[in-house]
């Protein structure tokens, strides 16, 4: 329900359906760590934030990297990464996942297969002078696969997947053979993208710490693995990493009362009276946050780009974030600022580069 209601709001900010004023809360944001990224863009009427977030991380890191700042296309790794959710889709009896939703992985999983495209080389529309829509070519596919699996006992039709595929094109339009005169994959390697370079992290007690588990979600639809840390050791390497250039990928809980795009700010306050103003916030520990998780409030509805960190007027750290929802709504052109607390309760996880992590973490994951 919470992703239906996200994808709903970016449609109605995508197509204009409800002008809304820019406004700003009480707090004011001093920079501590600022790191240079791309343009804000809108999902418009999709559920594909774990591309637009991922994707904008890989232009971060491109830029990092010492590479041009790219427009890289977001649609391009929702193109492949469609047909492989749909083989496990089908290989789980229809048991599993088959939605827009997604994970950063899904797109370094692609990365690691079929490289990367500019957004010139692939617009994943075949009308580029209209926003992206994928609320047919979602279910379109669905039905599809849905109506293999129940004729599977009349012996149907085995190329199932040439009909996805043929689907995707006809939406999506066909994926490149070249990108700037290079294969894809040739194209990630001359930006030094190494999908292998890119790990996740969680927190969460019902696993052993340090250790990596397949993470609990449903938009984990590939069971891929997440290193389970201890929060504080967590928010460490959130801090290390921007204060060493590094930006990363969030992924977590958007449905709060104290969130708020519109407000630019997102807040756990003690004193809910007081709004979207600088106060104290509630101390979250690794049992608050455990409970929200296993009782759903705490949950991966939303992916975003975590660019930098600032503190508010009461040295409150927060954490600045690249939405994908455009750039008209809100007063910070499309980017909020979540609180020290808010990171605490709702990250589910992030994806970083590895050199992110501190030394002595690394070691101790044994990570290379």
């Amino acid at each position: 329900m919470k992703k239906l209601q996200l994808l709903m709001l970016a449609g109605a900010i995508a197509f204009g359906a409800s002008a809304q004023e820019k406004s700003k809360s009480s707090i004011e944001f001093t920079p501590v760590h600022d790191i240079k990224t791309t343009p804000v863009k809108s999902q418009d009427r999709t559920g594909t934030c774990w591309s637009y977030s991922t994707t904008s991380f890989l232009e971060s890191e491109i830029i990092r990297l010492g590479g041009p700042e790219l427009d890289l296309s977001e649609m391009y790794f929702v193109r492949y990464a469609y047909p492989e959710k749909a083989r496990l889709y089908i290989m789980a009896h229809g048991k599993g996942n088959f939605s827009e939703g997604g994970q950063a992985h899904d797109v370094m999983n692609v990365v690691r297969q079929h490289g990367i495209a500019t957004e010139e080389a692939y617009p994943g529309r075949r009308d580029t002078s209209k926003p992206h829509n994928h609320s047919e070519l979602a279910s379109s596919q669905k039905a599809l696969l849905d109506n293999y699996l129940k004729a599977r006992k009349a012996s149907p039709s085995p190329v199932w997947y040439e009909v996805q595929a043929a689907i995707l094109d006809i939406y999506m339009g066909e994926v490149p053979e070249k990108v700037n005169g290079k294969t894809p994959q040739e194209f990630a390697s001359e930006m030094k993208i190494n999908a292998d370079d890119y790990i996740e992290l969680t927190s969460y007690t019902h696993h052993p710490y340090y250790k990596p588990f397949n993470l609990e979600v449903p938009d984990n639809w590939s069971h891929d693995l997440y290193y389970n840390l201890p929060l504080n050791e967590l928010m460490k390497v959130m801090d290390n990493a921007l204060a060493n250039g590094y930006t990363f990928v969030w992924d977590g809980d958007v449905s709060e009362k104290f969130f708020s795009h519109k407000q630019g700010a997102a807040i756990i306050p003690v004193d809910a009276s007081k709004g979207f103003a600088p106060q104290d916030e509630k101390e979250i520990t690794p049992e608050v946050r455990q409970e929200a998780f296993l009782s759903w409030q705490s949950t991966d509805d939303h992916l975003m780009h975590i660019t930098g960190l600032s503190k508010d007027q009461n040295g409150t750290p927060y954490y600045k974030t690249k939405n994908s929802w455009g750039t008209d709504r809100g007063g910070y052109e499309g980017y909020l600022y979540m609180s020290d607390s808010y990171m605490r309760q709702h990250t589910v996880a992030i994806m970083l580069h590895k050199d992110a992590l501190p030394k002595a973490l690394k070691k101790k994951l044994n990570i290379k």
